[in-house]
């Protein structure tokens, strides 16, 4: 558990990940001098409740914005989300326990399994991919090798270097590897980045969560978004947050054009909309005429958050998703889309949970920028939204493209194709900023390749690794 909690400290907004570099090795020598299957399984088990359990603590958050009805979930919600979580890097370990030497090789096995189980829990279940192990390097120049070999590449590098640290050989290894991964990382973020003659203003109302859909408030917040949008030279684009209003644009012209006129440019915001079916998270784009000239539909919902699993059993005991506000759970949309908008630069959206999938992210037409519209003030102040944050600037490195993030609590900003912050508006404050829109980068290696081919290697290198042990055996 210690070793996970060691691990965790890589994670936003604490960005030390140099302990993992002793961890690893730690539970790597753990493994290798422990016998059966239970207790490989253990090993990793509890180093996994020990990173979980801190890495994505602020999953009580939501439950408290509502106390009265949802307070009680919270440490369950923590606990089993932690320990299930947790099974993942059991399975991990118990599979690569069966195959310890007390060689060199044991790194490349332990990374191996460990990886694939990350990809599995990125997947199964609609997927819960935060936290990965590669992120927490994201504040050095190592994160922009997500460029070429993706995040579950990156973090079966990272398990193989530090694994290779238990042997005198494996540390020359290891030594070249880390060399070449910052060489590669410096020789990117050294490359110049090139500016648009386009204007986007970010804003940022924080609306708090427990107000946000009061009666008496929901106009306050409407105002509120119009004044900053107006203040200052006029921009290009503006960009509210997910949910923005509690109004539905596509159903009110009025509105559409109180919007318009307060902003004088294009505007992308979210907001719900509802057809005879369900209500939808969705993003709209309201040109200088009023009209709605692109619109997109979330298709990767929350699960407990936007719809309940197990709906039917779910519905018997009175229980509805947190940001469900109809029952039956939210409508989903058709996938990920490039919306063009009139003289909007063509741009991937994606709303809140749906920028920690990498994979959710190949399209046939490659946009310009990407747009992520959020709301997370359901993630609380303390390590949620900078986790949050720090996910959405690796999708940027890996596309090779611009990024605006518009919070409705923070933190908007704007990001470059190598996932730096340009400008951004702190946690918990209103206002906007005002950014001249980066240039695209060409398509990386990792958007040729696709997502699967760095598993496809990882499965490869790991068979051939078990194989070759196979052989010796015998």
């Amino acid at each position: 558990m210690a070793a996970g909690l060691a691990l965790a400290l890589g994670q936003a907004p604490i960005d030390f990940p140099y302990l993992g570099m002793l961890a690893i090795p730690l539970l790597l020598s753990m493994l290798q001098g422990t016998s059966g299957l239970r207790g490989g399984f253990a090993i990793g088990w509890f180093a996994g409740l020990g990173y979980f359990g801190l890495s994505i603590s602020w999953i009580i958050e939501p439950f408290l914005v509502d106390i009265d009805r949802y307070g009680w979930m919270a440490p369950f919600g923590l606990i089993f989300m932690a320990a299930g979580l947790a099974l993942f890097w059991g399975l991990a370990f118990m599979l690569a326990g069966r195959w310890m030497r007390g060689r060199l090789s044991d790194a490349v096995v332990l990374a191996g399994f460990w990886a694939l189980s990350e990809v599995l829990r990125s997947i199964i279940f609609t997927g819960f991919p935060w936290a990965l192990i590669g992120y927490g390097w994201l504040e050095t120049p190592v994160i922009q090798l997500v460029s070429v070999i993706g995040p579950h590449g990156l973090g079966f590098l990272l398990v193989l270097v530090s694994g290779m640290l238990l042997w005198r050989k494996g540390m020359v290894i290891a030594a070249l590897i880390a060399v070449i991964s910052v060489g590669f990382g410096m020789m990117r973020l050294n490359q110049p980045v090139d500016m648009r003659d386009l204007t986007v203003r970010l804003v940022q109302p924080n609306a708090e969560q427990q107000l946000k859909w009061d009666r008496q408030y929901i106009p306050v917040f409407y105002q509120r978004l119009l004044d900053l949008s107006a203040t200052g030279p006029q921009a290009d684009v503006v960009i509210w947050p997910e949910v923005a209003i509690a109004y539905l644009p596509n159903e009110d012209p009025a509105l559409r054009a109180d919007i318009a006129i307060a902003a004088g440019a294009p505007v992308i915001l979210g907001a719900r909309r509802r057809d005879t079916q369900a209500f939808y998270n969705s993003l709209f784009v309201i040109d200088q005429n009023s009209d709605i000239s692109g619109q997109y539909d979330k298709h990767h919902l929350v699960p407990f958050g936007e719809y309940m699993p197990l709906q039917g059993l779910a519905d018997r005991l009175g229980l509805s998703g947190l940001a469900d506000i109809v029952g039956g759970g939210m409508g989903s949309g058709e996938g990920p889309v490039v919306v063009q908008a009139g003289d909007v630069p063509a741009f991937l959206p994606l709303i809140c949970y749906e920028a920690i999938f990498s994979r959710g992210l190949f399209t046939e037409a490659r946009p310009e920028w990407l747009v992520q519209i959020t709301n997370d003030a359901w993630f609380g102040k303390i390590s949620g939204p900078y986790q949050h944050l720090a996910q959405a600037r690796v999708r940027a490195i890996e596309q090779g493209l611009p990024l605006a993030r518009a919070a409705n609590t923070g933190i908007s900003a704007m990001v470059d194709p190598y996932g730096r912050i340009i400008d951004s508006i702190p946690l918990g404050e209103a206002g906007t900023i005002d950014v001249d829109l980066p240039q695209a980068l060409a398509p990386t290696a990792y958007v040729r390749s696709g997502y699967w081919l760095a598993v496809i290697v990882i499965a490869a290198l790991l068979m051939a690794q078990l194989t070759l042990l196979k052989w010796r055996r015998e």
